[in-house]
């Protein structure tokens, strides 16, 4: 049921809420869900909706907004201000991200501290810990476990963990059947299992924490609530909750969201985007955002977002066609979307790119606004050469350069083995990350400590690469693992220096039968499938090159100094799509448009339109797709975004935006004496509570207030 919206008494400054934003920032039901398309302000209007409440009287600190993600914590805590909060109420908002919020609730819950594992690799110890226990303590599945410890194999654990506590699938008290909730969570029972004695090692059977690493806490919280509902009592009160990012949303922190609606906070409005569920490993589905949240909050009603601040009509009215929902824009911006095409001729995709930047660059845009997006981080390695080979300077966000992979730096350690030569490679991070790979590909069981004083060695001597091969690689591991690395390692050293680099790259990749060794490693076909494509993309990076073995060698060290120079302002920024979910940029390049490249045939196709949708929706002025001269050959989304059917359309709507008036601001601050608090009140001015000004209501006329005029010069 729909309870009819009050009239707003907070009104923001600088901008007119549209009418949708209005009924969001007044509904009076219990649970307000906010459906919004990309780019509709959603933070703004959760800010509105703060701002509202703050108005009418409720204390700040009885608010408690919620995000996944401490970049959007802090968005939310500037939107405040840029609203019109004032600095002073605002910070007294608690604004946390929901890892952040259970652990505060947690410290004043548990008698104990536990010890924090900040980062990856001491997560990495308490799991190599927990794996000596898995045979142990399953003898019943001996035949069935795959046990592995090269950090790749801990670090997919790590990963399948994390999805299992995501989606409260992974029971220490071994309640559930263990091979049964394996196949139902899709990972590999030997994880499940490792999982199982992880939580054992990291909570005793008295319910004392020991460690927590990333997500623990919201894990550790909504195990809490899941096994005693009236638990939810202890949880810190408020009268409004706000929840940004909904469609991040996972089984655990449903289950702390509505604990804390049914504890009794008298407001809830959260806000997410359907099209925007691109973490399903984690957990993410649209089921809460469908339907989840409406059947289990109070008094529950959908109100959407429709219209777009980030783009024009032209994307929004293609994204619409690519979606089937409404998404409009006011905007007087023509969103041009290109399609350039590149033919099936090696680094043809590449050089598009290329162009594509260089033409940006001739439109005087600054490069720092000008993102190339990929669909697969394998991707890159076309892309970075030309971009290299064109001397564009470009950064990434958290995606390596592909001279950084772990396959690559597998097969540069196989170069440097063979040249008997570790030099080339400069910076002793990469000798560390070469040694490490080595030990994953060559198998070699090292422990996390003998690893590492391997990496600290190397990393100062390179000349002890060869006694590593000798002392380590040739000493340990599995018979077939050490045959297949000494023969290619044999094969390399009979080759000459000046031998080709192709030639000698594929011949290791043939003996050490690179396509099945990385589905031994990579348990995911997806995941392997990436590395199988990264190698083969190397090596034809050495083919395009023309170079020798020495030279290739050469060259990659000078790569790497390129790849990792400092960016300046007036760099190109190229990453990963899921990466760039949450960001803005005003061009965006999307290369490898390509049937079986985008969507991806080892994915499920719904989460691969919902990549693309985000991927298009990142940009603001231009966007450029990259795709085959082959019609038969290009990616099926380009068609399914109507671009000839919405053209007309989109035009008469830029033109209306364009002779649209310019909207007055929603109000203009005045800065008043108290001595004349009644003249401006008597002309019409009103006194805002919550930012304590005066101020002229946006349907007044301002020039008679002109001597008050705040920011008057």
């Amino acid at each position: 049921m729909t309870t009819p919206s009050a009239s707003p008494q907070f009104i923001p400054a600088g901008f007119v809420p549209t009418e949708e934003q209005r009924k969001i920032q007044t509904s009076r039901n219990r649970t307000t869900l906010v459906i919004a398309n990309a780019g509709a302000a959603k933070t703004t209007t959760l800010a509105l909706r703060i701002g509202e409440a703050l108005t009418r009287g409720l204390p700040p600190e009885e608010i408690l907004a919620l995000t996944f993600t401490d970049e959007a914590r802090q968005v939310l805590q500037t939107r405040l201000q840029e609203v019109g909060i004032a600095y002073n109420t605002a910070r007294r908002v608690k604004v946390q991200t929901l890892e952040g919020y259970a652990q505060r609730v947690l410290a004043t819950l548990e008698d104990g501290t536990p010890e924090i594992l900040h980062s990856r690799r001491e997560q990495q110890e308490l799991a190599l810990a927990a794996l000596e226990s898995v045979a142990l303590n399953n003898p019943q599945y001996a035949d069935a476990l795959d046990i592995r410890t090269h950090n790749t194999a801990v670090s997919q654990f790590l990963d399948n963990l994390l999805r299992l506590k995501a989606t409260m699938a992974v029971s220490a008290d071994g309640a559930d059947d263990p091979e049964y909730a394996a196949t139902s969570a899709g990972v590999p029972l030997t994880d499940y299992l490792w999982a199982v004695e992880y939580e054992r090692q990291r909570v005793d059977v008295f319910g004392q924490v020991a460690a927590r690493g990333f997500f623990d806490a919201s894990y550790d919280l909504a195990c809490r609530l899941r096994a005693d509902p009236d638990a939810r009592h202890q949880l810190p009160p408020f009268k409004l909750m706000v929840c940004d990012e909904l469609h991040d949303l996972n089984e655990a922190s449903f289950c702390i969201l509505e604990a804390l609606s049914g504890q009794g906070a008298s407001y809830v409005v959260g806000v997410g985007d359907k099209d925007q569920v691109i973490y399903s490993h984690l957990g993410a589905d649209e089921s809460f955002l469908q339907h989840r949240i409406a059947s289990s909050f109070p008094d529950c009603i959908r109100l959407p977002l429709t219209m777009t601040y980030r783009h024009g009509p032209h994307l929004a009215y293609a994204m619409e066609a690519f979606k089937h929902k409404p998404v409009d824009s006011n905007l007087p911006l023509r969103t041009e979307i290109r399609e350039p095409t590149y033919a099936a001729a090696p680094g043809a995709c590449g050089a598009e790119v290329v162009r594509a930047v260089q033409q940006w660059k001739q439109d005087k845009k600054p490069l720092d606004g000008c993102a190339i997006l990929l669909r697969d981080a394998h991707q890159s390695i076309e892309i970075e050469n030309a971009l290299m080979n064109a001397g564009v300077q470009y950064r990434t966000l958290t995606m390596h350069s592909y001279l950084l992979r772990e396959e690559i730096l597998f097969l540069r350690g196989m170069i440097a083995i063979a040249l008997d030569d570790f030099h080339h490679v400069a910076a002793p991070a990469t000798r560390e990350a070469i040694v490490g790979a080595l030990a994953t590909f060559a198998q070699v069981p090292l422990t996390p400590p003998e690893l590492r004083e391997a990496q600290a060695t190397l990393s100062k001597e390179p000349s002890a690469l060869k006694h590593f091969f000798d002392g380590q690689i040739q000493r340990v591991g599995s018979v077939a693992a050490r045959t297949r690395i000494a023969d290619a390692v044999s094969h390399l050293r009979a080759l000459s220096a000046d031998a080709p680099a192709q030639g000698a790259l594929e011949a290791v990749c043939r003996i050490m039968d690179m396509e099945n060794l990385a589905r031994r490693l990579y348990i995911n076909p997806y995941d392997a499938s990436v590395v199988t494509r990264s190698v083969q993309g190397f090596i034809t990076t050495a083919g395009d090159s023309g170079k020798t073995l020495r030279q290739f060698s050469e060259w990659i060290g000078a790569a790497e100094a390129f790849a990792g120079a400092r960016p300046g302002k007036n760099t190109v920024l190229i990453d990963c799509i899921a990466n760039a979910k949450g960001k803005e940029f005003d061009h965006v390049i999307l290369p490898f448009m390509e049937a079986g490249e985008f969507p991806h045939p080892l994915r499920e196709l719904e989460e691969e339109r919902n990549l693309f949708y985000v991927a298009a929706t990142r940009t603001k002025s231009r966007l450029t797709l990259i795709a085959p001269e082959a019609p038969e050959r290009r990616s099926p989304f380009l068609a399914q975004l109507q671009l000839g059917s919405i053209q007309a359309r989109a035009d008469n709507t830029l033109r209306r935006n364009q002779a649209a008036p310019a909207k007055a601001v929603g109000h203009r601050d005045l800065k008043v004496a108290y001595a004349n608090r009644d003249v401006v009140k008597a002309l019409g001015a009103q006194w805002d509570r919550t930012r304590k000004v005066w101020y002229v209501p946006a349907n007044l006329d301002p020039e008679p207030f002109r001597e008050w005029f705040a920011d008057r010069a």
